[in-house]
């Protein structure tokens, strides 16, 4: 009779055996499946970290003087007028980082301008640049919107491994060094002590760059739960429609406008009129904002150079704040130099975790293969 009652016991203490065992296996299928998709995106960012200074040194020619107020509006006036570009979606106006017009194309093509006199310098495609098809890869797995949402997928399941693989490593209390020592052999243990000693200290800056990634999928939730979250004031509607008139843009007078309508930011991305609606929308880079386009606009009508409406990013909630934070984290724009160089190396680590790991479960199946050989000797 006594036997039941100690059965009884028994099952609940073999209950977390049990679980650990399944995020065991959880972390294995995942990590030799996923990871290899993470692995890959993560390398890919890598690169994209630097993709500036790499567009520049593959094509020197980028190079140019910066030009005046005046020069702008001249090449503005052939972009936006009846000889516009077909598919121009938006286009980035010349800064010291990049002195060249950047044009932006429904099919993801990209040209680039003389920033004085707007002649073309430069076409990039996906098909004919590694930089733009690395670029592809990483946010969209070269398959247009569906390839996102799979990319989200790929996020949450490598946020899966991080969270796991810290849970699987936690030491017991005294024992944090020895669990962080890395060892020969046997080789088993060796793989294992590396792939647990890196991804536990480098786990903060891989939950970052994951999770910031990640939150970029899925941007409108994210924003909204974070705007909730810090009880943000209603965002600001856009200015009406701006019916289209019979007359030319005056780009000097809007630029000048755009200039003094947000003083100190920098104009970054201009957006031309649509078929219905003639109103121009500039993205520009307001004074303390990390985002490198800048997160706050700037609406204008180009017939008279007037300022229709202005959205500070600076003065927003905190959510809202913390929202136009996350690219710049992502791609190494919030910290400078250093930082930059910490989100390169985080995107080499997950190929490490997972040869390791690989390596791991390789040697773990050859030692059971060896212990099983060894058995059928010792019963001959």
């Amino acid at each position: 009779m006594a036997a039941a009652p100690l059965r009884a016991q028994a099952a609940p203490a073999a209950r977390p055996v049990r679980a650990r065992a399944w995020l065991k296996r959880l972390h294995l299928w995942f990590g030799l499946s996923a990871g290899l998709a993470f692995a890959l995106v993560a390398l890919s960012g890598t690169a994209l970290a630097f993709q500036r200074e790499l567009l520049l040194w593959q094509h020197p020619e980028l190079r140019r003087p910066l030009p005046d107020r005046a020069q702008l509006a001249a090449v503005l006036d052939t972009l936006g007028g009846a000889a516009r570009p077909a598919g121009l979606t938006a286009l980035d106006l010349p800064t010291p980082a990049l002195p060249v017009w950047q044009l932006y194309f429904a099919d993801g093509a990209r040209r680039y301008l003389d920033p004085q006199t707007g002649a073309l310098l430069l076409t990039r495609t996906p098909s004919n640049d590694a930089l733009l098809w690395l670029r592809e890869l990483h946010t969209h797995l070269l398959a247009g919107a569906r390839g996102e949402q799979v990319l989200g997928g790929v996020g949450l399941l490598a946020l899966f491994l991080l969270l796991s693989g810290l849970w699987l490593w936690w030491p017991r209390r005294g024992a944090l060094l020895s669990s962080l020592r890395p060892h020969a052999q046997p080789p088993t243990r060796r793989w294992l002590s590396w792939h647990r000693s890196l991804g536990a200290l480098a786990l903060p800056l891989l939950l970052t760059v994951t999770a910031t990634g990640t939150a970029m999928v899925y941007h409108a939730p994210t924003r909204a739960a974070l705007r909730a979250a810090f009880a943000d004031a209603p965002e600001p509607a856009p200015p009406p429609l701006l019916v289209p008139q019979a007359r030319p843009f005056d780009w000097n007078a809007t630029l000048a406008a755009a200039e003094a309508a947000l003083p100190g930011a920098a104009l970054r991305r201009l957006v031309l009129p649509g078929a219905r609606d003639a109103k121009v929308a500039i993205r520009a880079q307001a004074a303390g904002e990390r985002h490198p386009v800048g997160r706050s606009v700037i609406w204008l009508d180009p017939y008279r150079g007037r300022v229709l409406g202005v959205r500070d990013a600076t003065r927003q909630g905190a959510g809202a704040r913390m929202s136009d934070n996350i690219y710049p984290l992502h791609m190494g724009a919030a910290g400078g130099g250093a930082w930059r160089a910490l989100v390169a190396l985080a995107g080499l680590l997950p190929s490490l975790l997972l040869v390791s790991g690989f390596l791991f479960w390789r040697a773990r199946k050859r030692a059971a293969r060896g212990g099983i050989a060894a058995q059928r000797r010792c019963r001959r």
